[in-house]
């Protein structure tokens, strides 16, 4: 009954925060401590600042002055939170600066000679699909542009570096680059005051081959393929610029400025909005469906089932009928007794203890609009820090758990929980950084910024594991409900279903059910590079993800204990654990029906970041399925008569 109350407490109180979470307002409809909207009066000066180019066939992002742009008098570098580099923005500023609400129309920014090494890089990054992003007033840069299977305009990130393409009836296939932008700001303008707020970027990139009559003459230069004095923006668009070598380009752009009903708190929603939310909403709450449903089976079934044999053995009276018992209490004796590997389960708990904290924390931050897409890497910082500080509950949870198996070296599993699994994130993550280098691009961390992971993990994170650690191991070992024979009993020959190897691949479907649809979203967010802002549902998921990575657990503990195989420490882990397996399969078989990834190096930077997700989504699921299976033995135990 104790049990049946605590579900049902539980589920009520998520209940109500999934509920409040979706029904709020987007994440990008909260203002950021510190961060005012920008207040801009007529004429006042604007910066286009220039950030990464990035390509989805390739996944390596490259500094936008890589390329043989206009540059400005002085290249400055923005400042970037830690998020940022690790995200491999490299914002600087660019030439593009025109007056707020004041059009111009055909500004000429540089000519610059192309040679053999430039017209190569460009046609490569043409080949590549590369795009060139942008920012204004913190929001960047979108090419809206219509889609023949939905009604309005959908925007893309950034514009393309060029296309590729016959011309002329030709056909060979050439390269021609963008190198004339028609920018578009729009404002909501305060009806009271003169003072406007830029709510939209939009840009339409072409491809001319500029002319000019006379001598060049800088920004005075007369084009005589496009008229400043026009509303047309380019008079002779219909001959593109070919990537030629020795050759100059001439780089022009066009800005016009539009008043917007839409206010500065909604001016992300267009960005947000990019996705098809209909299938969203479809999927998730199908998913949700079908997994509270089998989760409400599963948990009416064992209340039954455990209410049931627990009235069973407190019944039993006479000493005959205790020999003739079976199930799981027969097994009282041993299901206490310390696994093999007992200090390995101690550091894995530990480091799934420290990193279900950070996920939970980030999400509840996520809730509450501070880590909207609008604060640019915040989302990225939150997790390295709260990963650092939440060190101090790894160490308790290992040091409780190891003190309970009657451990004395508390020392060295506490310096394996703080090492061991950031550890190999960071060998794999290392790794992946040398190839990223070895690409020449940006996104490969700097010196400086890899220096400062490394302080914060040994600095702050492994003196917190250690302190945890000390206050955890001086209180008093948790005392099992049943004394645990010295001679431990021998286990009987098991069903083939329940062989540790089946079952365990049998347990981890249920919680990648529960998240697979959602992953395709998160997954698509990462490697196509969209928006993801739906923090409500991915909360939602959470929650169904530690309901499922419970019960599964219990069911499959219970069933083995009632075969009398006591040894669940390890395969209680590894049941939730083992959706870490179908995670990667299915991140394998999204690399193959959605990504259009063919260069080595890329395919690798995938499969290794889609390990490190993998390897956490491991420790996460499993620490859930050990703890839920861990409170869930304490219970029956202490609920029976033992002789």
């Amino acid at each position: 009954m104790e049990i049946s109350r605590s579900l049902r407490s539980f589920s009520w109180i998520a209940t109500v925060l999934v509920l409040l979470s979706i029904m709020a307002p987007p994440a990008s409809c909260f203002y950021l401590p510190g961060v005012a909207p920008a207040d801009f009066q007529k004429r006042d000066p604007l910066s286009v600042k220039a950030n990464k180019l990035t390509s989805i066939k390739t996944q390596l992002p490259y500094s936008y002055y890589s390329l043989p742009y206009c540059k400005p008098d002085k290249i400055v570098d923005s400042a970037e939170n830690l998020g940022e580099v690790l995200r491999g923005d490299r914002i600087e500023n660019s030439p593009y600066v025109f007056q707020m609400r004041e059009a111009q129309m055909c500004q000429i920014v540089c000519k610059i000679p192309i040679n053999e090494k430039e017209a190569k890089e460009l046609k490569e990054k043409i080949e590549d699909e590369y795009r060139v992003n942008m920012i204004l007033d913190n929001l960047p840069l979108v090419v809206p542009f219509k889609r023949s299977d939905q009604e309005g305009v959908v925007y893309q990130h950034g514009f393309h570096v060029g296309v590729k393409g016959q011309y002329a009836g030709s056909k060979e296939e050439k390269y021609f680059i963008n190198n004339h932008l028609s920018f578009l700001v729009k404002f909501h303008k305060d009806p009271e005051t003169d003072l406007a707020r830029i709510v939209g970027f939009e840009v339409k990139p072409f491809s001319v081959k500029h002319e000019f009559e006379g001598e060049w003459n800088g920004n005075k230069t007369r084009l005589t393929t496009c008229d400043p004095h026009s509303k047309r923006l380019v008079t002779n668009s219909d001959t593109p610029h070919e990537v030629v070598a020795n050759k100059d380009i001439i780089f022009t752009f066009d800005v016009d400025f539009e008043e917007s009903d839409i206010k500065w708190a909604s001016r992300w929603d267009t960005y947000l909005l990019m996705t098809d939310d209909q299938i969203h909403w479809f999927s998730i709450v199908n998913s949700l469906m079908i997994v509270l449903f089998l989760s409400g089976m599963v948990a009416m079934i064992m209340l039954r089932t455990l209410y049931r044999d627990i009235s069973k053995y407190n019944q039993l009276e006479t000493q005959e009928e205790a020999q003739e018992e079976t199930g799981w209490k027969l097994v009282h004796g041993d299901v206490f007794r310390p696994p093999i590997y007992s200090d390995l389960l101690c550091v894995y708990v530990g480091s799934g203890v420290q990193l279900f904290c950070m996920v939970l924390v980030t999400m509840i931050f996520a809730l509450l609009g501070f880590l909207s897409p609008s604060n640019r890497g915040g989302l990225m910082t939150a997790m390295v820090l709260l990963w650092v500080f939440m060190g101090l509950f790894a160490g308790y949870a290992s040091s409780r758990l190891y003190k309970m198996f009657k451990g004395t070296e508390w020392k060295n599993v506490t310096l394996k929980t703080a090492v061991m699994f950031p550890g190999v994130i960071s060998g794999i993550f290392f790794v992946l950084n040398a190839l990223i280098w070895g690409e020449k691009s940006s996104g490969a961390l700097p010196f400086t910024t890899m220096f400062a992971l490394v302080l914060l993990w040994f600095g702050i994170s492994v003196p917190l594991v250690f302190a945890g650690s000390y206050i955890g191991f001086k209180k008093p070992a948790m005392e099992d409900p049943v004394k645990t024979n010295k001679i431990p009993r021998q286990i009987p020959e098991q069903a083939w279903y329940m062989n540790p190897v089946f079952s365990i691949l049998i347990g981890g479907i249920l919680p990648f059910g529960a998240v697979f649809i959602e992953l395709f979203f998160i997954l698509t967010s990462i490697w196509l590079h969209q928006f993801y802002y739906i923090f409500g549902f991915l909360f939602l998921v959470f929650v169904i993800l530690i309901i499922t990575c419970a019960e599964i657990t219990i069911v499959l503990c219970y069933f083995q204990l009632c075969s009398e195989d006591y040894l669940w420490w390890w395969r209680s882990y590894l049941t939730a654990g083992s959706s870490a397996l179908y995670l990667f399969l299915y991140a394998t078989f999204y690399f193959f029906t959605k990504l259009e990834i063919t260069k080595l190096v890329s395919g690798i930077l995938y499969f290794g970041y889609m390990l490190i997700a993998s390897y956490a989504f491991f420790v996460l699921t499993g620490t859930i399925g050990f703890f839920a299976c861990f409170w869930f033995t304490r219970l029956i135990y202490s609920s029976v008569k033992i002789d």
